[in-house]
């Protein structure tokens, strides 16, 4: 597994046009994106174009990286969940209408990205469990199934600002659970 600083290398070189970094980069991190895609997605098929699509934002917009800030990992990801989410808002919004092509049957992840989801579920199942149900249950809704604030709030019937401040302090929790 590439270290934080050999990622944060290849998204400098990436923000300069070095297609080496690019390849070394999705090399070192699309077993990990692609887990996010396929856990917001649940189609494998749409998780491997979302994954694509991702690449070209991530080579884009390789120089608005920050390096020194947060870690690139949680940069990647971040545009890996949220691209997945605005696609699985897209589909809902044409009525969950499926390609042909989702039609097939998926044969879910392959090995490696089992192995890496399952390491990292363990934790996350872990430190969720330290949090009040109702504020577990907010976070896994809205980074694992794309509910917006307003979704939210209607849910568990409070206002818009106080889900918002329950997502920004529980995942401040989290964060420190998964330092520990």
């Amino acid at each position: 597994m590439s270290s934080r600083e050999e990622i944060e290398e290849h998204i400098a070189r990436c923000a300069l046009g070095d297609r080496e970094a690019f390849a070394a980069l999705y090399r070192a991190t699309s077993a990990k994106l692609f887990g996010v895609c396929l856990r917001v997605l649940n189609s494998r098929a749409e998780a491997e174009d979302a994954l694509q699509e991702i690449y070209v934002k991530i080579w884009r917009n390789a120089d608005r990286y920050k390096a020194g800030g947060y870690s690139p990992m949680t940069w990647l990801i971040t545009i890996a969940r949220n691209h997945a989410i605005d696609r699985l808002r897209a589909r809902r919004a044409t009525g969950g209408q499926m390609e042909e092509a989702e039609l097939v049957a998926d044969a879910g992840p392959g090995p490696e990205a089992l192995a890496i989801a399952e390491s990292e579920r363990g934790r996350i199942v872990t430190c969720l469990a330290e949090l009040p149900d109702d504020r577990a249950e907010a976070v896994r809704l809205a980074y694992l199934h794309g509910e917006t604030y307003a979704d939210l709030a209607a849910r568990f019937d409070v206002p818009i600002n106080t889900m918002r401040t329950w997502l920004r302090r529980s995942l401040m929790k989290l964060k420190e659970c998964l330092l520990r």
